[in-house]
C-alpha cells in the first residue's frame, strides 16, 4: 500500500477563496468603536478544536468546504506553518497546552479512559491540580477565567472524583462527558452512560451538534458578564471528533459532495463548528473588544484514523494538507497543526511565518509575556518564550521539541499500518527524527525540503544522527523516570 499525504485540492498559501470575506471583515472593524478599558490588560480568546488536521482550514488548504470566519484569523492576523501539539491524542495534547510542560512528566501519554484501563497503561486518572495552569496564572493577573467545551484531562466514564476545572484556575466551565462539573451529555450508552449518574454539577442533555452553539452561547454570555476587566474564555468544540452527528438539516447542504457518507457528515459539522465559531468572533466585534483580544485557533491532534474507514474502502475524513500520518502517529499528519492568531493591536494582518518552530508547551510563558503575567519561581516548565513569534517576528528555536507515543499504550493505533510511527522524535531546527527506544525504525527527515516525511535520510546523514540521537534517547530517559513503580 503506497504512501498518501492525504492532499485534498491543496491551494498553497493563497486565500482568494476568502478575499469578500476580508472585505466585509474589515468594513466591520473600521466601524467599530474599541473600548478602553482602565486595567489596560488583553483579554484572551483560546480555541482549541478536537481532531481537525492542518489541512481542515481554507487558510490553511482546504477547498471543498468554506470556512470564511476561521479564515479571517489568518487574514487579519498571523498565521503560523510550523505548530506542533505534544501528542497526538487528546488528553496529552491538552495537558501540554494548559500546562506548558510535556504530559509524559504527568505520566498522561495517551487519553484518559476508565480506572482499570489508565492503571493498565501507567496512567492516573486525571492531571494533579497542583499543576500550574495558564488558567491560573491570568487569574492571579485579575483575569475572569471560563473553559467551555472539551476537557479530558480528568473525570468521565468510571472515574466521579476528579478534580473540576475550576481546580485548575477556571471560574466557570461547561465541559463534555470528558470531564466533569456543568457538562453536556448527548448519549445514555456507551462512554457517556455513567456519566448521568456521577452528580458534580448540572447536565444539559442536547444532541452532539448543539454542543458548539451550546459553548459559544455561554462564552458571548460570559464576555458580556464580564468586558470590564480582563477575561480568559477557552472554547475548546468536539463536533469534529467522530462521530460526526449533524443535523438533518446541516446534512442536507453537503449531501453527496464528499467522497462517502462519513465525509458528507464532516464536511456539515466543519461548516456548522465555522458558523458558531463566526458568531463568537462577530461578539467580540460588535462589543468594540476586538483590537485588545488576542484570540487563538489551533487543534489538538490531527483527523481521524479509525480502521473501520479503510474497512469500508473509504478514506477517512479530514484532511492532514502536504503532511503524512493521522491521528495517533508522530508524522507530521498527526502533530503538526494550523495555528493562528489575531490581535489588532499589535498583530499586523496578513502575516504569514514559515520559518518558527512553535509548540503547545510553548504558550502558556509566551502568554505570560504577552499579557504581563507572572510564572512563580521554580514553576516546572518545558515550554520558551516566544512571544516575538506570535507578535509577526519569527524566532529561531534554541531548543528541540519532544514527542513519544505508543510506549505504554499499545490498544490505540492508526487504522492504516503505514501511519503507525516509532514512539519517540525530535524536532531540532530543519531536522527531525523518530526511533523506537531500542533504536529500530530510525529515521531521519529533512523538514523544509520533504514536509511529506518521504526520504528517510537515517543512512546519508549519519553525522546528523549521531548529534541528534543522544538528546532524544537522554530525553526519553528523564520521561520514563515518571513511570517508574507504576
Amino acid at each position: 500500500m503506497g504512501r498518501s499525504c492525504s492532499v485534498r485540492k491543496w491551494c498553497g498559501a493563497t486565500l482568494l477563496c476568502g478575499l469578500l470575506a476580508w472585505c466585509l471583515a474589515n468594513d466591520l472593524n473600521a466601524e467599530q468603536k474599541p473600548v478602553r478599558h482602565a486595567h489596560g490588560k488583553q483579554n484572551v480568546v483560546m480555541i482549541f478544536i478536537d481532531d481537525m488536521g492542518y489541512g481542515d482550514i481554507g487558510a490553511f488548504g482546504l477547498t471543498e468546504v468554506p470556512t470564511p470566519n476561521m479564515d479571517r484569523l489568518a487574514e487579519e492576523g498571523l498565521k503560523l506553518t510550523n505548530f506542533y501539539v505534544n501528542s497526538p491524542i487528546c488528553s496529552a495534547s491538552r495537558v501540554a497546552l494548559n500546562t506548558g510542560i510535556y504530559p509524559q512528566r504527568e505520566r498522561i501519554h495517551s487519553y484518559l479512559n476508565y480506572r482499570k484501563n489508565n492503571r493498565k497503561r501507567k496512567m492516573p486518572d486525571f492531571l494533579d491540580p497542583d499543576r500550574f495552569t495558564y488558567a491560573k496564572m491570568l487569574k492571579a493577573n485579575g483575569y475572569a477565567t471560563a473553559h467551555f467545551g472539551k476537557w479530558h484531562i480528568g473525570g468521565g466514564r468510571d472515574v466521579d472524583d476528579a478534580p473540576l476545572p475550576q481546580a485548575y484556575g477556571y471560574n466557570e466551565s461547561l465541559v463534555s462527558f470528558e470531564g466533569l462539573g456543568d457538562r453536556i451529555l448527548w448519549s445514555k450508552t456507551g462512554n457517556q452512560k455513567l456519566s448521568w449518574n456521577h452528580g458534580q454539577g448540572e447536565i444539559l442533555e442536547l444532541p452532539k451538534h448543539k454542543t458548539t452553539e451550546t459553548y459559544v452561547d455561554r462564552a458571548i454570555d460570559f464576555i458580556d458578564r464580564n468586558k470590564e476587566r480582563p477575561f480568559l474564555v477557552n472554547v475548546f468544540p468536539n463536533d469534529v471528533h467522530d462521530w460526526h452527528e449533524p443535523s438533518a438539516e446541516q446534512l442536507a447542504k453537503w449531501k453527496g459532495k464528499g467522497r462517502s457518507e462519513w465525509e458528507d457528515k464532516f464536511f456539515a459539522i466543519l461548516d456548522e463548528m465555522d458558523r458558531q465559531i463566526g458568531r463568537l468572533l462577530k461578539a467580540i466585534d460588535e462589543r468594540g473588544l476586538t483590537q485588545d483580544t488576542i484570540v487563538i485557533l489551533t487543534s489538538d491532534n490531527g483527523p481521524t484514523d479509525w480502521k473501520r474507514y479503510y474497512d469500508a474502502n473509504v478514506e477517512p475524513p479530514g484532511f492532514t494538507g502536504p503532511f503524512f500520518g493521522r491521528k495517533w502517529s508522530l508524522y507530521e499528519g498527526g502533530i503538526r497543526m494550523p495555528f493562528m492568531i489575531r490581535w489588532p493591536a499589535k498583530i499586523r494582518a496578513g502575516q504569514v511565518d514559515e520559518s518558527t518552530v512553535l509548540a503547545a508547551i510553548d504558550i502558556l510563558p509566551s502568554l505570560a509575556s504577552l499579557t504581563g503575567s507572572t510564572i512563580p519561581e521554580g514553576t516546572e516548565l518545558d515550554g520558551i518564550d516566544l512571544s516575538e513569534a506570535l507578535l509577526g517576528l519569527p524566532m529561531k528555536r534554541e531548543t528541540p521539541v519532544f514527542w513519544e507515543f505508543g510506549t505504554y499504550d499499545r490498544g490505540i493505533r492508526p487504522g492504516k499500518p503505514e501511519h503507525v510511527s516509532p514512539r519517540i522524535a525530535m524536532r531540532a531546527g530543519d531536522w527531525k527524527l523518530l526511533v523506537n527506544q531500542d533504536g529500530s525504525e530510525l529515521k531521519l527527515f529533512n523538514m523544509k525540503k520533504d514536509p511529506g516525511e518521504t526520504l528517510n535520510l537515517a543512512k546519508k546523514k549519519p553525522r546528523k544522527v549521531e548529534l541528534m540521537m543522544p538528546h532524544l534517547i537522554s530525553w526519553w530517559e528523564e520521561m520514563d523516570t515518571y513511570y517508574d513503580g507504576f
